[in-house]
């Protein structure tokens, strides 16, 4: 990609508008979700349904790794920053979330706590060299495009021979959640959603490559394409998901070319073999158990692991009940189906994750001013040009 603008042409954009209106076919409905929250702000913030026919319907998916943490894990992050002798590392989204009873990492570095907002993995190891008295906490958060720095830091940690460096690990999986919806009750049972294919995350498969997703193209016969985040990559993908509907095929096809591989990054992917493996549980905010969706530091890295060093329990706990953050996630509502969009929950005032990170789908509506409602007083913006 020379310049960004060659993927920002707003002409190119509506003759690829008038061929996807051409090609969908007026008697039937088209339901994709877009999986990451990087293609939610994408769509939003760039009009993107605006240009779509009324057949052709996105969906938003739980691909925001910081919205789909269950309030239990934040809890727990909060307990090892009010430890006395924990300094906690994390990046600064996760920093707003609330935990039960609506206190946040924030609150709690606001009572006394030793909480440090850091740009990466680095930042967490130069802290633990300085300050060889305090144990360094990095409170890990992120799907695979964010696990194979945690796993380098801790490869770097040992080389260093760093004895107050530890990992409290909160990486998952995408094909999991993928795997998860498609047998959700909503999508089988209950019809609550349609989903007839999805647009597949840019930066997860820049690691972990197409190859992950043939599974679901062929077990469920749904179309997946991985685009990038530039709005005629949004628009390219939506158009070659509804050929594949209209022809009645189910493939992987990839149109974020210039960056994604069918086999991905093998060197990042050896590394997070090295130092992970593979939980058989773990709790989504929205989705529930998932089995086999989340990572844990193998047993030879055991002394940079938090969970074991401080014998971390986790505690289930239940969101705040007005907050429809979890039927979000699963695509089962929109951001302006909850009570409490745009009223009590705001990013000053956050009453769930998907407000608070910068890929969540409530923070996108809010940002980039969709799909307002206009009968709770809150003003309509214009999308962004």
């Amino acid at each position: 990609m020379k310049h960004v603008d060659e993927y920002r042409d707003g002409a190119l954009a509506r003759s690829i508008a008038g061929q996807i209106a051409r090609e969908a076919r007026p008697e039937r409905v088209y339901h994709f979700m877009e999986f990451c929250g990087g293609h939610t702000h994408a769509i939003s913030r760039y009009g993107i349904e605006d240009l779509l026919p009324a057949n052709v319907r996105m969906i938003h998916g739980p691909g925001c790794p910081v919205c789909v943490l269950p309030v239990g894990r934040i809890d727990d992050a909060i307990k090892l920053a009010r430890r006395p002798e924990v300094t906690l590392l994390t990046y600064g989204d996760v920093m707003r979330v609330p935990g039960t009873g609506g206190v946040s990492l924030m609150k709690a570095k606001a009572c006394g706590a030793d909480l440090r907002m850091v740009y990466s993995t680095l930042d967490a190891l130069r802290i633990a060299e300085k300050e060889p008295d305090r144990k360094v906490v990095f409170f890990a958060v992120g799907f695979e495009t964010t696990t194979p720095p945690t796993a380098m830091a801790i490869l770097e940690a040992e080389k260093k021979g760093l004895s107050n460096f530890f990992v409290f690990c909160n990486h998952v999986l995408t094909p999991a959640a993928i795997q998860n919806i498609l047998e959700s009750p909503d999508v089988r049972k209950l019809d609550a959603i349609r989903i007839e294919g999805f647009i597949g995350p840019a930066h997860v498969s820049t690691v972990i490559g197409t190859r992950p997703y043939e599974f679901f193209a062929e077990e469920f016969q749904k179309p997946v394409v991985v685009a990038g985040f530039e709005p005629l990559d949004v628009m390219q993908a939506i158009l070659m998901l509804i050929r594949q509907v209209n022809e009645g095929r189910g493939e992987v096809e990839n149109q974020y070319v210039r960056a994604v591989t069918a086999d991905g990054n093998l060197k990042a992917q050896d590394c997070v073999a090295r130092v992970f493996e593979l939980r058989d549980t773990f709790e989504w905010r929205g989705l529930g158990t998932v089995p086999y969706s989340a990572l844990r530091l193998r047993t030879q890295y055991a002394r940079f692991d938090a969970e074991r060093v401080f014998a971390v329990v986790t505690v289930p706990a239940a969101d705040n009940p007005a907050c429809e953050c979890g039927a979000i996630l699963r695509g089962v509502k929109k951001p302006t189906d909850c009570k409490l969009f745009g009223t009590a929950c705001t990013p000053e005032t956050p009453m769930g994750s998907c407000m608070v990170s910068s890929e969540g789908a409530c923070a996108a509506h809010w940002t980039y001013g969709r799909f307002r409602d206009r009968s709770r007083g809150v003003p309509e913006r214009q999308a962004a040009e």
